[in-house]
Formats: C-alpha cells, sequence, structure tokens
C-alpha cells in the first residue's frame, strides 16, 4: 500500500521558519521549469513486455492518463521492448535513454531482484538502486495452482508427494519459487522449464503435462484461464507467494505462513519484495529533480483518477498502488542482506 507520510512539525524558530518559506517559494519555480520543459513534448514510455500482456496494459492505461497531471501535459506513447524476462527493456533505461526527463520505462516486477540473485551477471547492466522509482500500479501475489489427480490437496502433501511444475525459465518466479519450496519448506517439486509463456503454463497443466504451475502473478487473464478449472474441481489453488493473502482466497495459507525458520521466513521476504513491486515504473537516473518530482506527483494523481480506476475495474485490472519511496526503500533493504544470507539465497535460486 502507499506509505502515509506525517505532516512536517510547525517550525519553532525564526530561522528556520524563514528557511521554511524560502523552500515554499522555490517550489513553484520548479514546477515552472518543469511546465516550460515538458510543453508540447512527447514522452515515451518503454514497456518490457509484449504487446497486449498484463504489464503492456497496465502501462497503456497509465499512459493514457497520466499527461493531464504532468505539468505543460505533454503526450505519453508507448514503445514495447520485451526480451530476457526484461532485461533488455532495463538495460536500455540504464545505458541508452535519455536521462532528461523524457523516457520512462515499464519494468518487470523480477528485475528489481535481477542483480541480487545474480550479482556477476553479465547481462545485468543496471543497478535498481539508481533508477528513480515512481511507484507501482498494483501489488502482485502468486499461487500454487496443483491437479487433485496428482495426490496432492493441500500444502502439506508437498513435503510427502513428489509433483511436476510447468515453468518458463529458470530465472522466472515460476520456477525460483519451487525451488525455494523444495530448500526451505521442504517440497518435492521437479520444475519443467521452457514452455513459453504463463498461458502455456497453464495449458500443460490443462493437458495433464504437469502436475502444477507457480505463477509470479494473478493477472486477470490469468485468473480466467484456471477458474473454470478450479470450479469443475480439477485445479486447486494450495498456496499463496506473496507478502499478504489474496483476497478472494482469505482461508489459504501464504508460503510466509506455513516454514518455521526465521532464515526460512527472512528468505520469503526478500524474494517477495518484487511481488510487492508489481507492476513497477521508474525513470533512468539522474533525471533533473524538478521533473522527476513533477512525473511522482503525477504518477500518484493518476493512480487516484476516476476515470481511470473506472477504466482499470471495466478491465479486470486491480490497482494496489505502491509509493516510489517505498520501492526504493525496500531494494535497499534487500542490497543490505547480510553476505552469508544472500549467499544462500543465490544458491537456491541458481
Amino acid at each position: 500500500m502507499t506509505r502515509r507520510w506525517n505532516s512536517t512539525p510547525l517550525l519553532a524558530t525564526l530561522g528556520l521558519t524563514t528557511l521554511g518559506l524560502g523552500l515554499l517559494a522555490a517550489q513553484p519555480a520548479r514546477a515552472d521549469a518543469a511546465k516550460d520543459f515538458y510543453t508540447g513534448k512527447r514522452l515515451t514510455l518503454i514497456t518490457s513486455a509484449s504487446t497486449g500482456g498484463g504489464y503492456d496494459q497496465y502501462a497503456r492505461l497509465l499512459a493514457q492518463h497520466m499527461p493531464k497531471y504532468i505539468p505543460g501535459s505533454p503526450n505519453i506513447v508507448v514503445q514495447n521492448m520485451p526480451g530476457a524476462e526484461g532485461i533488455k527493456a532495463a538495460n536500455y533505461l540504464w545505458a541508452i535513454a535519455p536521462r532528461d526527463g523524457t523516457t520512462l520505462g515499464g519494468l518487470q516486477r523480477n528485475t528489481g531482484l535481477a542483480r541480487f540473485y545474480q550479482p556477476q551477471g553479465a547481462s545485468i547492466q543496471f543497478d535498481v538502486q539508481k533508477f528513480i522509482w515512481l511507484g507501482s500500479m498494483q501489488q502482485e501475489v502468486g499461487f500454487l495452482l496443483v491437479r487433485p489427480a496428482s495426490g496432492v490437496s493441500d500444502v502439506a502433501a508437498l513435503k510427502t508427494k513428489e509433483i511436476t511444475a510447468s515453468s518458463t525459465s529458470r530465472n522466472s518466479p515460476s520456477s525460483i519459487y519451487p525451488r525455494m519450496l523444495n530448500a526451505l519448506y521442504g517440497a518435492k517439486i521437479r520444475v519443467i522449464e521452457g514452455y513459453g509463456g504463463s498461458q502455456e503454463s497453464l495449458l500443460a497443466l490443462e493437458r495433464g503435462e504437469a502436475d502444477s504451475h507457480v505463477s509470479g502473478g494473478t493477472s486477470a487473464a490469468f485468473r480466467a484461464r484456471y477458474r473454470p478449472w478450479e470450479k469443475a474441481g480439477t485445479v486447486n489453488v494450495i498456496l499463496q507467494l506473496g507478502m499478504e493473502r489474496d483476497r478472494e482466497y482469505p482461508n489459504i495459507p501464504t508460503a510466509l505462513e506455513v516454514v518455521d525458520n526465521p532464515d526460512a521466513k527472512r528468505i520469503f521476504e526478500i524474494a517477495f519484495v518484487e511481488q510487492v513491486m508489481g507492476r513497477p515504473f521508474m525513470l533512468p537516473p539522474d533525471v533533473p529533480k524538478d521533473r522527476s518530482d513533477a512525473l511522482r506527483k503525477a504518477f500518484d494523481a493518476a493512480l487516484k483518477d476516476k476515470d481511470l480506476i473506472a477504466e482499470a475495474d471495466k478491465r479486470g485490472m486491480e490497482l494496489e498502488p505502491v509509493s516510489g519511496a517505498r520501492i526504493a526503500e525496500l531494494l535497499d533493504v534487500v542490497y543490505s542482506t547480510p553476505p552469508a544470507l544472500a549467499e544462500r539465497i543465490r544458491q537456491i535460486v541458481k
């Protein structure tokens, strides 16, 4: 959820009061500078997703409604740049994109922990702690979907019965989370990687090619796909992967709730930072402060816009905003993990 900050206390001395008035006087000047810059401009929003997917839908919804809250009301055009689980777009925004406030990014949530999991990864050129985070439109939770025919009907049975799980690639949540459950909970999940996406992974579940699927998120399209199977009793949700339980499944536990070891809980908390990031948007480093401040305010305002909210509701798109400051704070916590614990996590996910 968006963090609420306490208002600043009344200033007690004349000197501090004078300083405060000086800062207030400077704010209109910064706003005017941002307005002068953005008037008549066309901004580009680089999304790391392919056209039509969940990330793309959120990016286009934001691009439609955010401009009215940016000083100067510039247009925003969405450009798709899929590839390497979002790494391609993140590298572009780090190394190539203009740093003048005309380019925004819509990244995949796993991008935040990419360098943490692979500190020597040659393909990762960016430092997420130096991106300017605008915020996220949604927090995520993943589901462990299981076919009852596999012999697993609840989370406890994961420890006694081996099952297979469909996955896209080794560095995706659909593969990382099962490996974490194996290492930290004692589950016996054998991951089958190589499926083209979440829809193909679900198709494997439907056909019986795999006993289960562990999702990183649960978009409207994802839920629409498995709900008929759930209603028919051929697929069950037995575990949730996120900081909190999804409101639709209040009686299904999260991974944080089923592990007992404090280190195991801590590892899941670190892994689930990307779930809080959900659908994150950001700016490249070094964008002038007056422009980054203006874009942060515009992002927050757009998420409260009644037309955006109505359109999201019409499309079945959940909104649960997270502030850019909160994302930056969580990433700072992740990247300050004690070395021994960080190495244990990397050994699990490698």
